[in-house]
């Protein structure tokens, strides 16, 4: 993929809420946790890479987001193909042995191992999102801010469209926590201060939104400015 391809992936397909054209949500009554059982194993082989630290969770996103056939393509198999791409560009993996469905090189040894013994345990525990930060928070509950506003995100983002350029308050802190936009190419955690935002509706999608509705987002300290 060029550059500028993978741009537009990210313009077309890093956040898609809040868009026109893409038709209403439809959810799906007493939805199961999948749909088919090669969706449990992508999930496995999911969780499985992943605890390898080959990668860390907004590289993993940002590896969907490049998926130029994401809106054709259901859930699962955008989860399946962000791995295919990880692994290729890590070289655990070649495009060749993809395509044919079996392994052609010597395997190269991940960094570590989830042992299926263990993924319960795992699981449950968890792993600590906080981070510290050397400076103090800029913004207190009850602040109005406003998001910056990026018509072409160079990258992975966790700010979505439809917010950008909007006002809204602060409801919450929550400490320090890893950039995303950072973390996703390389350049470490970063990390940052992060907020719940609240924003009314009317402001998101104009004065026909319903005046009772509102929309609350997380969003990292450079994502804000004072309003």
């Amino acid at each position: 993929m060029t550059a500028a391809s993978a741009q537009q992936a990210y313009v077309t397909h890093a956040d898609l809420g809040g868009r026109t054209g893409l038709g209403p949500v439809v959810p799906e009554t007493d939805e199961p946790w999948f749909h088919a059982p090669w969706e449990k194993r992508a999930f496995a082989l999911t969780l499985a890479m992943g605890a390898t630290g080959s990668w860390n969770i907004d590289q993993s996103r940002s590896a969907r987001e490049q998926e130029p056939n994401y809106l054709d393509m259901s859930y699962f198999e955008i989860w399946t193909a962000g791995i295919e791409r990880l692994m290729i560009e890590r070289g655990l993996v070649s495009a060749a042995e993809i395509a044919v469905g079996h392994a052609i090189d010597p395997p190269k040894p991940p960094q570590r191992k989830l042992l299926a013994e263990n993924v319960a345990a795992v699981l449950a525990r968890g792993g600590p999102t906080g981070r510290d930060v050397a400076t103090p928070a800029r913004f207190a509950v009850g602040d109005r801010v406003r998001t910056r506003d990026v018509p072409v995100p160079p990258g992975h983002t966790r700010l979505p469209r439809y917010v950008q350029g909007k006002t809204g308050t602060v409801t919450h802190l929550h400490g320090g926590h890893a950039f995303p936009d950072a973390n996703a190419t390389g350049q470490g955690e970063a990390p940052e201060w992060l907020y719940t935002v609240r924003f009314a509706g009317t402001d998101l999608f104009g004065p026909d939104a319903d005046p009772t509705t509102s929309v609350s987002v997380d969003a990292w300290d450079s994502y804000l400015s004072p309003a």
